[in-house]
């Protein structure tokens, strides 16, 4: 098995080493009892210290792929060829698979590895990430996101933005109001798709007027929609007298609820509402940006 050994590249040569024998064991290249080059070899080789190659070789050992034999040398594990002693079994085995075809067909180490890196930086994302300071409207778009999508979704606020690992593979967005918030707190080249808020054109489109004696209830968790409700309904002419607004952050908010004519709610409070209330959701994401990025995910 053809070894190779990059000093410039952030990967520790220990850990170079150690996958590529992985590797190699994965995909037969190195079968069960073959002997593998000594600790003074690999070192003379590649020019490097002997300790890194003995704390390759250690490392292996003590994951059952290579066994140290006495006054003989480094051999491949017996067990080594059992698919249940690591996770990441098949996926070396596909990985070595494509090593060797990319080899065999002229192409150098390094150019490999940069389309590699080239192609996982460019890899579309795989879930969505909502970054919005207030958590009841946080919550309500991831709800309304992914119902929509059926993505993975999660959020996160201002403050946890430096996390590198929270944005490795997300699609970041947030509303048009948090636009400039949200750029000065994420790190250069990630850039949010930006959402718009539901219009009150939108938000009355559809929806048939109650009789005038009906009562109303508006319920949720975030202030802000039960502001904003108000002043949609009132402009609609539904008298103010006949709406019933309810913050579900209190105690006993679901109380009556069944003798309204209809509940407006949000995403994450019609989950809650007893079963016999006629729920009407409203949107805080506008069903033109939910397009947008049904779209960009290609759904």
């Amino acid at each position: 098995m053809r070894l190779w050994l990059s000093k410039s590249s952030a990967v520790p040569l220990r850990e170079q080493l150690a996958r590529q024998v992985k590797l190699g064991i994965a995909s037969g290249d190195l079968p069960a009892g073959k002997r593998l080059p000594s600790t003074r070899e690999l070192a003379r080789r590649f020019q490097i210290h002997s300790n890194t190659v003995s704390a390759a070789y250690r490392e292996l050992a003590s994951r059952g792929w290579v066994e140290f034999r006495k006054g003989s040398g480094v051999y491949v594990s017996q067990l080594a060829a059992e698919p249940a002693l690591e996770g990441l079994l098949e996926l070396d085995h596909l990985a070595s698979a494509f090593l060797k075809t990319a080899l065999g067909k002229g192409f150098a180490i390094e150019e490999i590895r940069s389309r590699l890196e080239h192609l996982l930086e460019v890899q579309p994302p795989n879930r969505i990430l909502v970054i919005e300071p207030d958590p009841e409207l946080r919550q309500i778009m991831v709800a309304e996101i992914a119902e929509v999508t059926g993505l993975p979704v999660c959020g996160a606020g201002l403050d946890e933005c430096e996390d590198q690992k929270l944005l490795d593979g997300a699609q970041v967005v947030a509303m048009y109001s948090q636009a400039r918030a949200v750029r000065e707190v994420l790190p250069p080249g990630v850039d949010p798709v930006l959402l718009h808020s539901t219009s009150l054109p939108e938000s009355l489109q559809g929806q048939k007027p109650p009789p005038a004696d009906a009562l109303v209830a508006v319920v949720s968790r975030w202030p802000e929609f039960l502001k904003w409700s108000r002043a949609v309904l009132v402009a609609a002419g539904l008298d103010a007298d006949a709406l019933d607004f309810r913050d579900a952050r209190e105690r006993g908010w679901q109380r009556g609820l069944r003798s309204c004519a209809f509940v407006i709610t949000d995403a994450v409070t019609v989950k809650a509402l007893p079963a016999e209330c006629d729920a009407r959701v409203f949107r805080a994401i506008s069903a033109e940006s939910m397009a947008e990025l049904s779209q960009l995910f290609g759904l």
